[in-house]
């Protein structure tokens, strides 16, 4: 086994030859079944993209099933900092398997945990990656900035708060999040009682906010987007960077087919 060392600087053993991988992340299952589909042998419940994916499906990414995944004798198993629960890698790692960890927090910081996680994986660097990294140096950031809350859920409301990629995502956009000074990743809120915004953020995931649930509880006006493009870093950044200027700035290319998920900023 050569060792490659993953975002949190741990060397992990990869096998000279990666035959078999499991996802237990979304985005990085995105990542791989659009870079060499046929690595995948296991991915969580949550992970809907591609569409067609076809592998043992292992729980969630807090409780995946670490028998299962041991049984399916993966040559390497992806996972990230936030997403995954220490105690089931460091099982994973105490059955013998090769954990690979990624810690993605910017928009810049994503094709590079990105490259080097494919790389550990012995794939090159593939071209939506090339891409998503052209699309996003190209963006350019609102003059002047917006000022924006991002809900994620309600009863209790819940936003994003600090060191997120979503937060990250908005920044690049030039979004200051009204909330992104909080204690808190995810804090409580009071509707009534927001820091000074322009723009509201709804998000269809994980609280799927609707034309008619949410818009009207607050003042400013809202925009709902696909929370994929808020918070996946994979083959969806190109679309983001695509989409979001439009939904959320106005501005960048007309809406086109499929677009029906969305609305523009109103």
């Amino acid at each position: 086994m050569a060792p490659v060392i993953d975002d949190e600087k741990r060397e992990v053993g990869v096998p000279a030859t990666v035959r078999r991988v499991v996802s237990l992340v979304p985005s990085l299952t995105e990542a791989v079944a659009a870079t060499q589909p046929g690595l995948l042998v296991g991915a969580t419940d949550w992970c809907t993209h591609p569409a067609d994916l076809d592998v043992t499906r292992i729980r969630g990414t807090k409780n995946p099933d670490v028998d299962a995944i041991v049984a399916l004798e993966p040559d390497i198993v992806l996972a990230n900092q936030e997403e995954n629960r220490l105690p089931d890698l460091d099982a994973l790692r105490a059955a013998g398997l090769a954990v690979y960890v990624t810690d993605i927090r910017d928009v810049d910081g994503s094709f590079d945990s990105l490259t080097r996680m494919l790389a550990a994986c012995h794939l090159d660097e593939p071209g939506w990656l090339r891409e998503a990294r052209d699309l996003w140096a190209a963006v350019t950031p609102a003059r002047p900035r917006r000022r924006a809350v991002v809900p994620i859920w309600r009863k209790p409301w819940m936003a994003v708060g600090s060191d997120t990629f979503t937060g990250a995502i908005l920044d690049r956009l030039g979004i200051d999040n009204v909330l992104g000074d909080d204690p808190d990743r995810y804090p409580r809120f009071d509707p009534s009682d927001l820091p000074e915004h322009d723009l509201v953020v709804l998000p269809d995931e994980p609280y799927l906010f609707t034309a008619d649930d949410g818009p009207e509880t607050f003042d400013a006006p809202s925009a709902l987007v696909s929370g994929r493009l808020l918070t996946w870093y994979g083959p969806s950044l190109s679309e983001a960077a695509h989409e979001l200027p439009i939904r959320l700035l106005g501005s960048g290319r007309a809406p086109g087919p499929g677009d029906d998920h969305c609305s523009d900023v109103s």
